[in-house]
């Protein structure tokens, strides 16, 4: 009985606080808001007086306020006034779709209605504003208006999907918006380890490829910018001048130790015997450090200029454990013995100690690309 007093109260105050909450809206002016509250209240009870109240003053008052919304746009001089028609169609559109999919709202408001025609002929208009004005922008040649036209035609393209040419002109305003640069291959003075270098390059290439969708910026290697015939504005050049790998080192530590009361056998008469035990544990401990550092250095392509250069440094310290013992076992402890059972590893060839090293680098050079690009 309590569990179904407890329902029924936290049921009830949910009701209570949908319906207030419904009323709420409608009291501060946020009609549209009120109508899906009250709409998603009827859904779960469709005969729920309050929020029946509450939907057909909020749907009155919300169409009321968008059709004068669109009138007073229709009839301004203010730029893109097309785009705020568009927006209030839609919301009107929105209204009806919400008390269409619930039939207690239908016989609340039965005269539901949509405005496609209305809809489309503002979409129209907009796209076609859009795509005007930001073909005008585009032919100011600068980086900055480019950027604006490129926003402007992914508008147009919203408003009518592949509204003309729009496709080819997001790809020429991202062209004149973005900031080129070549990209020269990382370098490393070492044959050695080229084939981990070339993977630390590949992962660098896949986060600028990322990053050209995201952003205004282009990243060409030298010989696509030969190619495509490309004036860059910046040169980066990336170099790995300063490393070492495979510094080796091993230090042995010993231990005397001495265990009281162990037991260490039985006499003949099976009485247990116990005594001392002493052992000399000698543990070693490997360790294999390597380090580097990147160089990144951004040069303005037309004058030669530094405009940016970062050093970014890395390290992986490798490390193995084993010992050995003489004397007595017994004084071990199961750790102690499992080290001395232990054997020397194998450490990873220099290839992979390199490229270890590297990934810190990695997460610091797309950082400082990704801070010095985004003002761009």
């Amino acid at each position: 009985m309590i569990k179904k007093a407890l329902f029924y109260f936290i049921a009830l105050g949910v009701a209570l606080q949908s319906c207030s909450s419904g009323t709420k809206l409608l009291e501060k002016g946020d009609y549209d808001n009120a109508v899906f509250t009250a709409v998603k209240r009827l859904k779960s009870n469709g005969t729920h007086a309050k929020s029946g109240q509450t939907l057909s003053a909020a749907y009155d008052l919300a169409v009321k306020n968008h059709l004068r919304k669109i009138e007073q746009a229709r009839y301004s001089n203010a730029a893109f006034k097309w785009d705020e028609i568009v927006y209030n169609y839609e919301d009107l559109n929105a209204l009806s779709e919400a008390i269409e999919s619930c039939p207690s709202c239908q016989n609340i408001i039965p005269d539901t209605k949509f405005y496609d025609s209305e809809l489309s002929y503002a979409r129209s208009q907009a796209a076609e504003e859009r795509y005007a004005a930001a073909d005008k922008l585009l032919k100011e040649k600068n980086r900055e208006s480019a950027k604006v036209a490129y926003r402007y035609f992914e508008l147009a393209d919203y408003f009518i999907p592949n509204y003309k040419d729009v496709k080819l002109k997001l790809n020429e305003a991202y062209y004149a918006a973005a900031v080129k640069v070549i990209v020269n291959p990382v370098r490393v003075n070492s044959n050695l380890y080229k084939l981990s270098n070339d993977y630390f390059q590949s992962k660098l290439d896949e986060f600028m490829a990322n990053y050209e969708t995201k952003n205004f910026v282009m990243f060409f290697r030298p010989e696509d910018a030969r190619r495509q015939k490309i004036q860059p504005d910046h040169i980066m050049i990336l170099s790995f001048d300063d490393f070492v790998v495979g510094q080796t080192y091993v230090k042995e530590r010993v231990e005397e130790i001495k265990k009281e009361n162990v037991l260490v056998g039985h006499t003949d008469q099976k009485r247990p015997v116990y005594a001392t035990v002493k052992a000399r544990l000698s543990i070693f401990d490997k360790t294999i450090s390597s380090g580097g550092q990147l160089d990144m250095t951004i040069l303005d392509a037309r004058t030669n200029r530094v405009v940016n250069q970062q050093k970014m440094p890395g390290t992986f310290v490798w490390t193995d454990s084993w010992a050995s013992y003489r004397g007595d076992e017994k004084a071990l402890s199961k750790e102690q013995l499992a080290l001395c059972r232990k054997k020397e590893v194998v450490p990873p060839p220099p290839q992979a100690l390199f490229l270890e090293f590297t990934k810190p680098i990695y997460n610091q050079a797309t950082s400082a690309i990704t801070r010095f690009y985004n003002q761009y």
